[in-house]
């Protein structure tokens, strides 16, 4: 390729990097950010490639092929054993956390794969093409948009739990989440409790002035205080100042823990004001989400969870934003339903 061609094959990596870093620092708390990040990358990879095979260098282009072919036999490899890893997971989870629903849906997953492949594999010869054909298509074609949309989803989720904290906050908000035996702090929640301690702290030490810290969670059916009120109990026991608390203890979802903690701030402070809240890592996005709702101009930090708690977690996490953003998702699926009905009259005509 010509040197002119290759300086204007950058324009595409560049457009898209432009527009994920512009949409980023205009309001990081976007899941379009997500796609732009994956397209800037798609973009910047296939350019690079163009580069380093143009450049005629045989041992970088033979590092380079030999890294790529790794990297393709790793995704082979995580493809051929997700039913292996997402059962192995489930087990996990099963022994070490509660039964509920919730902490059981790479079970679900591994079971929807089995009788999915098992039924393109044993019942295909019972389907008549002018159906089988369609309906193929319906599947796979919903399964590589929601592994796209969570892909996206999980960039996005990396890239907002990366971003670089600023010491200068005026409040730190803590989200609540269940207690054990009524009124013990979990390890999870302790995990949300420390990370705001530790920003404190660190806040203190560069000789900037302490921030409120506010616990905001209400009291549950089974639960004897609130969780605000459990938090803060812990927090002063490790040793964070009394006068720097304040407790927010009616909220019973995160949209009101974001809700109710701004009305607490807007009613003791009318100046503009700078906060950030703190939960677990794999909430962090849609905390952020609610508290854009909440009209809050705050980011977060997440505090680090248990990695093999991780995959359910980040499940729900998507499965819950897909249903704040279920237009969207109706409206790509509606095209694809057209799409298959299409494909079936076309058949049977």
């Amino acid at each position: 390729m010509p040197s002119e061609a290759l300086y204007w094959s950058l324009l595409l990596p560049i457009s898209f990097g432009a527009l994920f870093f512009g949409s980023y620092l205009i309001e990081p708390r976007r899941l379009i950010n997500g796609l732009l990040f994956n397209l800037f990358a798609i973009a910047f990879l296939f350019d690079l490639a163009i580069w380093i095979l143009s450049s005629k260098n045989l041992l970088l282009i033979a590092v380079m092929g030999t890294l790529f072919i790794i990297i393709i036999l790793l995704l082979f490899a995580l493809f051929a054993l997700h039913l292996l890893w997402l059962i192995w997971n489930a087990i996990v989870v099963w022994r070490k956390e509660s039964h509920s629903m919730g902490n059981m849906l790479t079970l679900f997953i591994a079971l929807g794969l089995v009788v999915l492949e098992l039924g393109a594999t044993y019942f295909r010869r019972f389907i008549p093409d002018f159906v089988y054909l369609p309906l193929s298509f319906m599947i796979i074609a919903s399964m590589v948009y929601i592994l796209i949309s969570l892909y996206n989803f999980l960039t996005i989720l990396t890239i907002y739990n990366l971003r670089i904290p600023h010491y200068n906050q005026d409040y730190l908000i803590v989200l609540g989440a269940g207690l054990l035996n009524g009124d013990q702090v979990s390890p999870l929640l302790a995990a949300r409790i420390n990370a705001a301690s530790k920003f404190y702290r660190k806040q203190v030490k560069k000789g900037r002035p302490a921030p409120k810290i506010i616990y905001s969670g209400g009291q549950g059916g089974d639960e004897t205080v609130s969780e605000g009120f459990a938090m803060q109990q812990y927090a002063i026991k490790s040793g964070i100042p009394a006068s720097s608390t304040m407790v927010e203890g009616e909220s019973k979802t995160t949209f009101e823990n974001m809700q109710f903690s701004a009305r607490l701030i807007n009613a003791r402070q009318k100046t503009p004001y700078r906060a950030t809240f703190f939960t677990n890592n794999y909430h962090l996005f849609r905390a952020g989400l609610f508290a854009r709702m909440a009209g809050i101009h705050a980011n977060g930090i997440g505090a680090a969870t248990s990695f093999y708690f991780l995959p359910n977690a980040v499940i729900r996490e998507y499965v819950a934003i897909a249903v704040m953003k279920k237009r969207q998702h109706m409206i790509v699926f509606g095209g694809i339903l057209l799409i298959t009905l299409a494909m079936f009259f076309v058949q049977i005509v």
